[in-house]
């Protein structure tokens, strides 16, 4: 892993995978004042987490992430 945001990542979306949360829950449990860490802005962005197009409120492992975390053997 070359970026160092990388284990966050995963750790987030293996969090996510496991089962499907509230957008709320995520941001208590992810949510950083630190701009430098800016994990779940970064997992949206590269395609890894989005919100349940039938219920906005949830936030789901896209195959993006499920594929980025059987690329590191986490899935």
């Amino acid at each position: 892993m070359s970026d160092p945001l990388d284990p966050l990542l995963l750790d987030l979306v293996e969090w996510v995978a496991r089962a499907p949360r509230t957008h709320a829950e995520v941001m208590e449990a992810w949510r950083t004042s630190c701009p430098r860490l800016p994990v779940w802005e970064e997992a949206v962005e590269r395609g890894y987490l989005a919100h349940d197009s039938a219920r906005e409120l949830r936030v789901v492992a896209t195959p993006a992430g499920l594929g980025f975390l059987a690329a590191h053997q986490r899935g």
